[in-house]
């Protein structure tokens, strides 16, 4: 090759270079089509077929983004927040769950959204009260320490006094959907779930419902986590669930409405 040949094959080569280094940089693209922003939701499993519900509609309202529910006993959740599990909104069946978070500033902004009822259920035996519980052979609650549902059986059945009597006698279960099963099931005759646990099911019987004051006020708070990789999209769920369509939904699943 010639020194001529040879100068234009390096000039060549350079600008080759020279263009492909100072191309613009792309602008990050807007999502396409099928592409979507992913919320998760840790929810109490109380709220599973309302949310479900929800869930249709928020994404029908909102195509970019796609919610992913975690159930669970608000206990366990809240837990996995503590060690740093990613999720962007905590949807509580009990208060107390949210006052570790918020002393911690895992979560720094929540409204409680709906409250609920504690009813004690059965699947064939013929109880009249929760002092017939004695007369049966097992009772299902929730683990009190994690479930508020637990929670809130002990304190009931504390309240009415015959707690001592059947400590023997309990079932303790992960979640309340988990009692549900057992009563269903029929491997527990008797148990304590929230009201629309109950509603829910067609196998299961209303036996009483827990009388204001026998248990501390049942309130499902929901907040945002700090860490949310997808804050403007959690807030956006987060504002939905304060709305009358999303109160609808709840409230037609026998919770109440305590959006202030």
């Amino acid at each position: 090759m010639d020194y001529v040949k040879f100068q234009q094959l390096l000039y060549v080569v350079l600008l080759f270079l020279l263009v492909g280094g100072c191309s613009p940089v792309q602008e990050e693209q807007p999502l396409g089509e099928d592409e979507k922003n992913v919320i998760t939701v840790s929810a109490a499993a109380s709220l599973t077929d309302a949310l479900a519900e929800i869930k249709d509609v928020f994404e029908g309202a909102h195509p970019q983004v796609e919610v992913v529910y975690n159930f669970g006993s608000s206990g366990s959740l809240q837990q996995q927040i503590i060690q740093g599990a990613p999720v962007d909104l905590f949807f509580s069946a009990a208060e107390d769950k949210f006052a570790e978070l918020l002393d911690r500033g895992l979560v720094t902004e929540y409204v409680n959204v709906v409250g609920n009822q504690l009813v004690l259920i059965t699947s064939g035996n013929h109880l009249n009260s929760i002092e017939d519980l004695h007369r049966v052979g097992t009772v299902a609650i929730g683990t009190p320490e994690t479930v508020p549902a637990g929670m809130y059986a002990k304190e009931w059945l504390q309240a009415a006094g015959v707690w001592e009597e059947l400590e023997n006698q309990l079932v303790f279960a992960q979640d309340v959907r988990q009692v549900l099963t057992y009563v269903e099931t029929g491997n527990a005759e008797a148990g304590i779930v929230f009201y629309t646990d109950a509603l829910s099911s067609s196998a299961v019987t209303i036996v009483e419902t827990a009388e204001e004051g026998m248990h501390t006020p049942v309130k499902y708070p929901l907040g945002i986590v700090d860490g949310s990789s997808q804050r403007e999209e959690a807030m956006l769920y987060y504002d939905f669930l304060q709305t009358e369509e999303a109160t609808a939904i709840l409230t037609k699943y026998g919770f109440t409405d305590l959006v202030p």
